[in-house]
């Protein structure tokens, strides 16, 4: 565990109890949130490169207008 890590569990022990576990349910949402994101982002990239790669041949063929 990191010094900093520590440092915060140390401090959250010092809160009672129903605020230990408002904390909690805080960070385990945020860490299931973050597995989401990376499993999504993870899932996309084929879809990503498809959609480029249409961009820049749209872009090459003249399909498209400056902004």
């Amino acid at each position: 565990m990191t010094k900093l890590l520590d440092k915060a569990l140390s401090e959250v022990a010092k809160l009672p109890a129903s605020e230990q576990d408002a904390v909690a349910a805080l960070v385990l949402e945020e860490l299931a949130s973050e597995k989401r994101w990376s499993l999504s982002f993870a899932k996309s990239q084929d879809l990503l490169a498809k959609l480029a790669e249409e961009a820049l041949a749209e872009y090459a063929s003249g399909q498209t207008k400056p902004l």
